[in-house]
């Protein structure tokens, strides 16, 4: 009992005593120790072990418990003192408390009193301060009204010193002193309640009236709108009345400015009248002679009159073009019938050079009309019509390098007089687009005539096919026409001349590409199996000759080199094609058109070659299989499917060397259509021994190691071929070897038999076992119970397939069937 009371006892003290590892943490930093017996985790168990590792430690227990009792003496008599140096602490703390707070209430009363001082020093303050706020506000009042006062002195000897220069013209006193007025005006806004004010604001706008009506006076008089200008010249009198002009209101300046300009260029309407023969468009130069000269007077007599900021040399060019816009569009209304294409195109060349010129010599801060848009720099694009428009020459050997692909950086035009002039001529712009529609399809005819004379192009094998000449020449003449049409329209003309584009791409594809490929024949050759089987190597010839592969292969790379183009083509257009029309053009159906040019001629080569290879075919499917007696080299009817592939694939693979996508494109297309046609006639093989199933499992071997190699066959470069194709080519010649094993295998027993079908091919189906009964020769009476047996199996799972497989394993006829595969195996090697 004792013993128990004593746990409890410690219980409640662990309880009591259990410390926060916050507070236990704040103990060992201030008490530092070293003894197990202060540790938060002590235990006793493994304290005592400590002590007593061993029996013989226990030999030692009465010294061990002696030195701990003597520990517990020593720590009670420490809690001893500390207890009873504790007994005075509460009445200490309570005393210190009181004096604290004594200690605050003192403070406090300190503070109180500082405030109230604060206070009364802050009243004394105002009471000193007042009076000179006063003075400050007076002062400012006084500066104010002094102020305004010299300002009312200054306004008024002001509108009576302009009232007297007025009336005796001195604009260049005038124009300094009317600026100052109207400065010292702005100051009485807020005043005009008062009537002696306002009568002096009238007095200001009555004299701007008077100074406006007095200078147009003089302008008028000076420069007449009937009749020459004043010998004498400009005056100092009118330079100055110029500076007067621009302070009074816009509508004086524009006034002065409007009527100069008309009686400057009057002579200009007389000279070039729609009755005159010097009017037409084959003289246009001399309206732009006369413009210069006229322009080169103005700045001897007249450019020190008007200040610089009015850039009246500019205006006058500027209001020349207006003007010459208008009469060269009633001219040509007039007399259309009479417009050519040369004399219409001359017209705008001289137009153009001359809105250059203006462009070179003024900035164009005057044109105000709305009739130039702001021009921004096109985006760097990869375009094959970004060269120098002022070097065709350059161009067309770009193109003939094949160099259309490099990036070339956009010229940005700058031209603010663009258009202010040739502008006229758009209207007119059909004779253009006509012109160039009936010199295009001569140039197609032309394209036509050269092909039929000089034939078809020569077998390239070193650099791949030759794109045919004239297709640069048609996208040559395109550039010219499109950066021409361009200067002279971005508009409706542009839309046209796409449409005329989109008419000849689409009559080279069909005449110059399609119509000169190459026509299929249907015949057969007229080859039996026994000359089939009995050729030498060697003889045989494919239907397309070497000039007619080539052909094919050059027709294919220029559709695919006028595709990029075209594509090109239509981006350039857009870029020079207002904003607005951008999405007229459209050339999607004329790259269509080349797409299935390109997809013609692999048709064609694949065509080709699979008509070679089909006599062999057909002599694989009349050889009687069931008399082969003995396993040899690979049959004739496939070293006639080699060789045809050798003669023609190298010549297709040199000549697509710039196209290699399409050289795929062909691999691809051919395997797709061989493979299917060869275990077509594969089925036709009836019936089959097991020798003959050999003999063709060999056969299949050596065409499915020809076609993996058929990318780089006959090249002395070995490339990989595609994953596409090669996947193409494993799947269904697998199938075929697949289909031959199935026919090698013994039929009995049928379950095991059904079996190794189901597990050999995943496309299994009733029509193709049929078909690989009929090959091993069976009785219809035995494929109908094969047949039911199959289809009881079919929805069989895997897992029976390969039970009844690991079965078949077992009995003695398979395994001499899979001795026979494993000959048959050792054998190929041993060939390759």
């Amino acid at each position: 009992m004792m013993e128990e009371e004593e746990l409890e006892f410690v219980e409640e003290l662990e309880a009591v005593l259990q410390l926060t590892p916050e507070v236990q943490l704040a103990i060992e930093q201030v008490f530092p120790s070293q003894d197990p017996l202060d540790r938060a985790d002590f235990n006793a168990v493994e304290y005592i072990n400590t002590l007593f590792p061993t029996e013989q430690s226990l030999a030692n227990i009465d010294e061990v418990v002696n030195k701990i009792r003597l520990k517990i003496r020593r720590l009670d008599d420490n809690i001893r003192t500390v207890v009873r140096g504790q007994t005075n602490v509460g009445q200490d703390g309570r005393q210190a408390l009181e004096e604290a707070q004594k200690a605050i209430q003192q403070l406090f009363g300190k503070i109180k009193d500082i405030k109230d001082k604060a206070e009364k020093s802050e009243q004394m303050v105002k009471e000193i301060t007042r009076d000179i706020k006063q003075l400050d506000h007076a002062k400012r009042h006084l500066t104010t009204s002094i102020t305004t006062l010299n300002h009312l002195h200054m306004l008024a000897g002001g509108v009576d010193s302009l009232e007297a220069m007025t009336r005796r013209r001195q604009y260049g006193e005038v124009a300094n002193l009317l600026q100052g007025v109207m400065n010292v005006l702005e100051h009485f806004h807020k005043y005009m309640g008062i009537p002696q004010i306002r009568q002096l604001s009238e007095r200001v706008k009555a004299a701007q009236m008077e100074l406006g009506q007095q200078i147009l006076a003089d302008f008028e008089e000076a420069f007449p709108s009937q009749g020459t200008k004043r010998p004498g010249g400009p005056s100092n009198v009118l330079r100055d009345a110029c500076l007067v002009a621009n302070i009074l209101d816009p509508k004086i300046k524009q006034e002065i400015i409007k009527k100069f300009i008309k009686q400057h260029l009057s002579e200009y309407l007389v000279l070039f009248q729609e009755n005159q023969d010097v009017a037409w468009l084959d003289k246009i130069d001399r309206r732009y002679a006369w413009v210069k000269r006229q322009l080169v007077d103005y700045e001897e007599k007249y450019g020190r009159m008007f200040p610089r900021e009015w850039y009246m040399t500019e205006r006058i060019a500027v209001e020349f073009c207006h003007v010459t816009r208008a009469e060269l569009a009633k001219i040509m209304r007039a007399r259309a019938k009479e417009i050519e294409v040369k004399l219409l195109l001359f017209a705008i060349q001289r137009t153009t050079n001359f809105e250059g010129f203006l462009a070179k010599r003024f900035s164009g801060c005057t044109l105000t009309d709305g009739t130039l848009k702001k021009l921004e720099s096109p985006p760097p694009s990869t375009n094959p019509f970004l060269e120098d428009e002022s070097a065709p020459e350059m161009e067309e050997l770009a193109i003939e390098k094949g160099e259309l692909d490099q990036p070339k950086k956009p010229k940005v035009p700058d031209n603010p007089f663009h258009g202010i002039v040739s502008k006229c001529f758009e209207p007119h712009l059909y004779v253009y687009i006509e012109s160039q529609d009936k010199n295009l399809g001569e140039l197609i005819d032309r394209f036509v005539a050269d092909f039929k004379a000089q034939g078809p192009p020569k077998p390239n094998t070193d650099e791949g096919g030759a794109v045919l000449p004239s297709c640069a020449d048609l996208f040559v003449y395109y550039k010219k026409c499109m950066v021409q049409c361009s200067q002279l329209s971005t508009g409706e003309p542009m839309i046209a001349l796409t449409t005329i584009f989109q008419k000849y791409l689409r009559e080279y594809a069909w005449k110059i590409l399609s119509g000169n490929l190459p026509k299929t024949t249907t015949s057969s050759g007229g080859l039996t199996i026994s000359s089939l089987l009995k050729e030498k190597e060697g003889s045989e010839v494919a239907k397309f000759t070497l000039e007619e592969l080539c052909l094919i292969c050059s027709i294919l790379s220029t559709a695919e080199y006028c595709w990029a183009t075209t594509q090109q083509l239509e981006e350039k257009l857009k870029e020079k094609v207002d904003v607005s029309l951008t999405e007229r053009i459209n050339l999607t159906g004329e790259m269509d058109t080349f797409s299935t040019v390109i997809s013609s001629s692999i048709q064609l080569l694949v065509q080709d070659l699979d008509a070679a290879c089909d006599p062999a075919l057909t002599a694989m499917s009349k050889m009687q299989w069931q008399n082969v007696e003995h396993v040899g080299d690979q049959s004739p009817y496939v070293t006639s499917v080699i060789l045809h592939i050798k003669q023609n694939v190298p010549i297709i693979r040199d000549n697509l060397a710039s196209t290699r996508k399409y050289f795929t494109q062909f691999c691809i297309k051919f395997a797709n259509s061989f493979i299917p046609k060869f275990i077509t006639h594969l089925f036709k093989c009836k019936p089959i021994s097991m020798v003959g199933a050999e003999q063709l499992l060999l056969d299949t071997h050596s065409l499915k190691m020809v076609l993996l190699d058929l990318p780089s066959i006959g090249s002395q470069v070995v490339r990989k071929a595609p994953a596409s194709y090669t996947k193409i080519v494993v799947k269904g010649m697998t199938r075929a070897e697949m289909i031959l094993k199935v026919v090698m295998a013994p039929h009995e027993p049928l379950v095991v038999f059904v079996d190794n079908y189901i597990k050999l091919l995943t496309d299994c189906n009733t029509e193709t076992f049929q078909k690989i009964l009929d090959m091993k020769g069976l009785k219809r009476s035995e494929q109908s119970n094969m047949l039911e047996l199959l289809r009881q199996r079919l929805p069989t799972p895997p897992s029976g397939a390969d039970g009844s497989s690991s079965l078949s394993l077992m009995a003695p006829t398979p395994e001499q069937e899979s001795s026979r595969i494993r000959k048959l195996e050792k054998l190929i090697k041993k060939r390759l």
